[in-house]
């Protein structure tokens, strides 16, 4: 505390200073079609974050301390505008329409705002008026309409994405980052996805970044970045509820309220209630390993489909002078669902996230600290606890003993009481007009725990606890005509497996016309804490932090990173004036050092300098046998992404999107053989992604009128994540099974490849007021077998409607 009046009173003499040349100016924003005042526009002073939003009216005051200062408006929509001040008094300005968002602004690029034509990355962006005509509760249905995206959807409630190829069951390769956060779970570094606290009604975008951009957001952000970013509530008052209800028991309820006191104080808060009910699939469990023609599986044991998600957030915004924010935040989730994982389903009951978040937001400074909470006691195996429940029944064990205790000792039962520790600093400035510049440290302490259930920790007392320490740099230098030098650079270094140092850089040319980008860049994907500590079904599967030795004496190294080099080639602008705008990238992928899905390595004799009868609590069972994950080899991927959007007129629009993604290897280098039979072939890569898909989207938004048609097709392509399996029938084994499709592989079923596909979806909406709109949606209209992802339902048809109302705040109506 001694240190914050200090701060306070550095900041009011900054404020005092600035004061003395202050002088106010006014105006009014309009649209250039019509001439009406255009509410919520953005007004900042050119390199600061001061500004003001424009009233109902689109009437704005903002304070200027010189008659250099550069007001820029920004609206998303229209076309950012930049006004020299002057020795004006008032200034009145017309926005042209931005039918393509070139003038977009994005963060996720070089971490601070800048065209979207001028950032050094493949950004694909998700705008709150998409979420606001999306008739459901799932915003998470929007990234299947990006480009470059490989979505994926299991059941009603699952969806996310993989970028550039090698998705799993358990993918922690893309960063999902909510409001500065690292909005992963802790133990199994897993997006949140689900389990997220921010509802639908308060995003105000979110920026999806294709390829590695670990160089300022951190090891994970590998092949990929989801960055979400909610409303402020001093541009986005009011209140606003919604009601969705749709087939599969659908119900859900939520609440957004906004409110500024003053040109100081500011809050929000949201709230949810989502129940709904997982379509119907029972997944078979095999109790033994014999693969015997004919042999059937038993059905998932107390299989439970209701799934229930409560969530809500609070923020209070301070401004003890202009240009500085002072930001507390805090959210919490309970959440209740079916999780597909690499054996079978997780019942996911109760599952609990708590954050609480402090920021500082300056001029020139950011500042944060967060802590992440991740809590749940009765999450499941469904898998490994149905065996155990027919072996132990089979033996003749009573019912209720076996359901209540006996069926969850083989580690079906997953705790979990994790916590996590962040804080960041950061620097920005400019030198004259063309060097920019920002520099920046983060800390992060990982605090694991599974109360001995899933991990190496023995008790609830027993954290896992893990430091990482990294600095960042982003450099832009603009040598006027449009073209830009941008470089970045990562230094981290992490408790258990060293120090990395990750660069970037890239060209960019921009202008009218739009922008080119050329961009090298390295990123890293970390292992997580359950592939260094995981102990799974009594140790079987266990974390490789400190290595194995085999009972013939070869050594199995401790896993570290995968490491990726991208080349990137990009333009996006327009082609006819206010018609035809393209958005293409190409790429081609160095990766090394592959981190595997878990593999059996063997039996073995010791983890690290530690017997393995001391590690592995099933010893009496498996006598050392082990699997676990490792590093291997050394491979090639490349692939290009299209994008063609035509506009008709200022309502109606088409959007074809098109992807290509290929991969070669070196059949003759062993160490690629990470199955070690001898041959190197498509089952040591696990691609998991189809070479082709593409997109078309029919998009219209009148005054009052909104909706669209969407069409998506995916590729057939095979897919092995561990135990599970989706292939077609060949000449090959997996884990030591022919593959032949519609048959038992091992562990799972093999119900066939993935994709192969063409689904519809239409959606159709009515605006009765700027207050009250309606709408509804079909996601995939003709009920077509739409497998995405194993050890979950195909996703079937479903529909939704929904009533949205907007109020003005309470006392301002």
């Amino acid at each position: 505390m001694k240190y914050i009046l200090p701060l306070f009173l550095i900041l009011l003499l900054i404020g005092t200073q600035a004061y003395a040349q202050e002088r106010t100016v006014s105006g009014r924003v309009s649209v250039d079609v019509v001439d009406e005042g255009l509410p919520g526009v953005t007004v900042t002073v050119k390199g600061t974050q001061r500004g003001v939003v424009t009233d109902n009216t689109g009437r704005y005051e903002i304070v200027v301390n010189d008659p250099a200062t550069i007001l820029v408006f920004r609206f998303l929509g229209y076309q950012t505008a930049e006004v020299l001040v002057g020795d004006r008094a008032v200034i009145d300005i017309t926005l042209e329409e931005d039918l393509a968002q070139l003038d977009e602004v994005v963060v996720s690029g070089t971490r601070r705002a800048e065209k979207i034509t001028e950032t050094p990355a493949t950004i694909e962006t998700i705008s709150a008026q998409d979420l606001q005509n999306l008739p459901t509760f799932n915003p998470g249905e929007l990234l299947a309409r990006l480009k470059g995206v490989e979505f994926v959807r299991a059941g009603v409630v699952g969806t996310g994405i993989n970028v550039r190829g090698f998705n799993s069951n358990f993918n922690s390769k893309n960063l999902q980052v909510t409001d500065g956060r690292f909005s992963s779970l802790i133990a199994t570094g897993l997006p949140m996805g689900p389990l997220n606290t921010v509802i639908k009604e308060d995003i105000e975008r979110v920026e999806v970044v294709l390829g590695p951009n670990s160089a300022l957001f951190g090891p994970n952000a590998h092949n990929g970045l989801v960055n979400t970013i909610t409303k402020d509530p001093r541009t986005s008052e009011g209140l606003t509820v919604a009601q969705t209800v749709g087939n599969q028991s659908t119900f859900s309820t939520r609440m957004r309220y906004a409110h500024v006191f003053n040109d100081q104080w500011a809050f929000k808060v949201t709230g949810e209630h989502t129940t709904a009910e997982e379509f119907e699939y029972v997944d078979s469990v095999y109790i033994n390993r014999d693969t015997i023609p004919g042999t059937e599986g038993y059905p998932e044991y107390m299989l439970d489909r209701d799934i229930e998600f409560n969530r809500g957030e609070a923020a209070f915004y301070y401004t003890p002078v202009d240009g500085t924010d002072i930001i507390f935040q805090g959210g919490a989730s309970n959440s209740t669902y079916l999780s597909p994982t690499n054996v079978g389903r997780n019942q996911i009951i109760d599952w609990n996230i708590y954050y609480a978040q402090a920021k500082l937001v300056a001029d020139h400074w950011f500042a944060q600290v967060y802590h992440t909470w991740s809590k749940t006691e009765d999450t499941y195996s469904i898998d490994d606890r149905t065996k155990a429940y027919y072996t132990f029944t089979d033996l003749g064990f009573p019912e209720d003993l076996v359901r209540d205790s006996l069926s969850y000792t083989t580690g079906a039962l997953f705790k979990d009481d994790s916590r996590r520790w962040n804080g960041e600093i950061q620097y920005n400035n400019q030198i004259e007009e063309s060097f920019f510049y920002t520099i920046g440290a983060q800390y992060q302490r990982d605090m694991a725990n599974s109360k001995g259930t899933y991990l190496l920790d023995e008790n609830e007392e027993d954290y896992i606890t893990i430091d990482q320490v990294g600095v960042y740099g982003q450099f832009d230098y603009k040598f006027g005509n449009g073209l830009k030098l941008t470089g970045a650079f990562r230094g981290d270094n992490h408790e258990v497996y060293g120090f990395n140092f990750l660069p970037k850089v890239g060209v960019v040319y921009s202008g009218d016309f739009g922008g080119v980008r050329l961009t090298y860049g390295r990123g890293i994907a970390a292992p997580t804490i359950l592939n260094m500590y995981g102990d799974l079904f009594n140790g079987l599967i266990l974390g490789n932090a400190e290595g194995f030795t085999l009972a013939d004496g070869t050594e199995i190294e401790k896993q570290t990173v995968e490491k990726l080099q991208t080349i990137e080639l990009g333009y996006k602008g327009v082609v006819v004036k206010n018609k035809l705008f393209v958005d293409a990238n190409a790429y081609y992928n160095i990766s090394e050092d592959f981190l595997s899905p878990v593999t059996v390595v063997g039996v073995t004799t010791q983890r690290g300098d530690t017997p393995i009868e001391d590690v592995q609590s099933g010893y009496a069972a498996y006598g050392g046998l082990v699997a676990t994950y490792i590093n291997f080899g050394k491979f090639n991927t490349y692939g290009f992404d299209l994008g063609l959007s035509y506009f008709f007129n200022d309502a109606l629009s088409a959007n074809l999107n098109y992807s290509y993604f290929g991969y070669d290897t070196d059949e003759n280098n062993l160490e690629n053989d990470f199955n070690n039979d001898g041959v190197v072939n498509k089952l040591d890569l696990l691609v998991n992604a189809p070479r082709n898909k593409a997109s078309f989207a029919l998009n219209y938004v009148g005054d009052r009128v909104f909706g669209s048609v969407f069409t998506r097709w995916v590729q057939e392509f095979d897919y092995f994540s561990s135990f599970q399996i989706a292939a077609e029938t060949q000449d090959l084994v997996y884990r030591g099974v022919p593959i032949v499709e519609d048959a038992r592989s091992a562990d799972a079923y093999n119900y066939g490849p993935l994709g192969g596909f063409v689904t519809f979806d239409v959606s159709l909406g009515y605006k009765f007021s700027d207050q009250v709109r309606l709408s509804g949606q079909v996601t995939n209209l003709f009920d077509t077998e739409q497998r995405e992802f194993t050890a979950a339902p195909p996703t079937g048809r479903l529909y939704s409607l929904e009533l949205r109302v907007d109020l003005p705040p309470i006392n301002k109506q």
